[in-house]
């Protein structure tokens, strides 16, 4: 049947249970990447730095027990580069002569590849990687134990992985014995033992048993102990916690957009429901979010510029995740996309699958006139990212992949070209995917100089190699590259892709990271029993 195989007639992967059936990454094998190195060379890249500086070059980057140590200019732009070049007494020498280099991407929304769909956390790690991401906000990457443990050893070099930080919900963690954190005191009380367990910051949802009250503690709580602090602030709360409120009480970062129009709501603080609107039925819950771009005051009114203002005079980062939810606006296209065929695990395929028990695959009877609703409202919801960024408010990157047609890494290049589409600039998007997610993560830690995030003497060597110039068009970072007409031969080329990826100055092929995961797909696919060619579907 091929491409169109009947999903009906393949069989199903084991039923996902919740975030059960994680299982840690397979110790780093030899001959995954190589470094560090005592003394290692960059030859001949340009340099986009993430500060928001031009791209300047040829350079040469030297980097010292993965530490950038010098940045030294290698020729002058049109003409041969300098023979020679100094220092000489290299351990490892990558001649990237012509390529560009960045800081290594930072993703501030992730799930590691959990709930069974897939083998193991490689797969999340491997993708992230292959397109670039080195750091990655886990909120949550899996459960308390396995997220410390696997930033521990993503941070001795023992597992293929971005750096990991570990943000954790309210009551979470097996040692915890104080049960639900429905009060202040239970709030605080449960920061304070998973700052002792040394978690990153703090992640909040949908809690019913987590009032204003009891948010404003943990806000606190979680400043005192240098813990950073992110809210998907979602509609079974936000009537009593907008993300203009949370931004009061000390919120760090809204993610995804909720909060944002329901500050600003024209006919008081709570959304205008349907009567039948039921928020467990998926479509109900997802449908209904598109209506805040009609019941919110308009782009440009004193009320939209003063919401901005004042998260800005708190503080508030605004990790805006669109590319989550654009399946919402053109279902057709996020469904076949280029590398589901080949990179997108079985069982990752089959939770994508309209589903009443699979949280996000809410497309039960998706309709022409939800979609022009959904792209209506990014159109909002896109101008006032644009406008928070303008008055110098802090836009950052993240995925969410796992869900709603989006794998892992793929996802996180659509962001890119999703915050192009809101008005920023090329070289303010790389900004947004480096250097202002690393003084997010760092901050509240008091480092308010992070050692990532931007290609400076002094900080990590966190870097991405490619060849295509990223800021002419962020297409040709995914990992399917970009198919470009050769006007030679008159025949389409794919071209692009990441080339490597140096994390913690160990350097990986990216595209044998891309092998390595389609050698897991295909495997998967055998195990059960899937064609090997095409995608089933309905």
């Amino acid at each position: 049947m091929g491409q169109f195989a009947d999903l009906t007639k393949v069989p199903a992967p084991a039923k996902i249970e919740g975030r059960a059936g994680t299982t840690p990454a397979p110790a780093r094998k030899a001959g995954e990447g190589v470094g560090p190195f005592k003394k290692m060379v960059i030859r001949g890249v340009t340099l986009i730095d993430g500060s928001g500086a031009p791209p300047r070059g040829p350079v040469d980057i030297i980097i010292e027990n993965n530490v950038i140590t010098d940045i030294r200019v290698a020729g002058t732009p049109g003409l041969p580069l300098k023979d020679s070049r100094e220092p000489r007494d290299f351990d490892y020498e990558l001649d990237a002569t012509g390529m560009y280099v960045l800081p290594g991407f930072i993703d501030l929304h992730v799930h590691g590849s959990t709930n069974d769909k897939a083998p193991d956390l490689s797969y999340s790690y491997k993708l992230w990687l292959a397109h670039g991401v080195t750091t990655v906000r886990g909120v949550e990457l899996a459960d308390m134990e396995t997220s410390l443990s696997e930033r521990a050893r993503s941070a001795r070099n023992e597992i293929v992985a971005p750096r990991i930080f570990v943000y954790q919900r309210p009551g979470n963690g097996k040692g915890w014995t104080g049960g639900l954190t429905n009060t202040p005191e239970k709030a605080r009380e449960w920061v304070r033992w998973a700052a002792k367990q040394g978690i990153d910051g703090i992640k909040l949802a949908a809690d019913p048993n987590q009032p204003p009250e009891v948010l404003e503690a943990i806000f606190d709580e979680a400043k005192k102990q240098g813990l950073g602090t992110t809210a998907h602030l979602s509609q079974i709360g936000v009537g009593r916690m907008s993300a203009l409120q949370a931004g009061r009480a000390g919120l760090g970062t809204v993610t995804h957009f909720y909060g944002h129009f329901e500050s600003l709501l024209k006919n008081g603080p709570i959304q205008d429901w349907p009567v039948d609107y039921n928020y467990q039925d998926e479509q109900d819950r997802f449908g209904n979010v598109a209506n805040l771009a009609k019941e919110s005051f308009a782009p440009g009114s004193k009320q939209w510029w003063a919401y901005l203002e004042e998260q800005k005079k708190n503080g508030v980062t605004f990790d805006p995740t669109m590319t989550i939810y654009a399946a919402s606006r053109d279902l057709m296209h996020a469904r076949n996309a280029d590398w589901h065929e080949i990179y997108t695990m079985p069982q990752l395929w089959y939770f994508y699958q309209s589903s009443r028990e699979n949280h996000g695959s809410y497309f039960f009877d998706w309709t022409t006139a939800r979609e022009v609703k959904w792209k209506n409202f990014y159109h909002k919801y896109m101008r006032l990212l644009n406008d928070y960024k303008n008055i110098g408010g802090r836009v950052t990157t993240g995925s969410d992949s796992g869900f709603i047609f989006k794998t892992y890494g793929f996802g996180y290049i659509e962001e890119l070209e999703l915050l192009q589409e809101a008005g920023f600039n090329p070289s303010q998007v790389v900004t947004a995917a480096t250097l202002n997610g690393a003084l997010t993560l760092y901050e509240p830690k008091g480092k308010p100089v992070p050692p990532i995030g931007t290609v400076r003497v002094g900080k990590l060597a966190d870097l991405v190699i490619v060849k295509e110039n990223p800021l002419q068009n962020f297409k040709t970072l995914y990992g399917t590259g970009h198919l470009r007409l050769n006007e030679k031969t008159q025949k389409l080329e794919r071209v692009g892709g990441v080339s490597y990826t140096v994390k913690d100055g160990i350097v990986y092929d990216a595209k044998k990271l891309l092998a390595d995961v389609a050698e897991m797909v295909r495997a998967e696919k055998a195990k059960l029993g899937w064609p090997e060619q095409g995608l089933p579907r309905p």
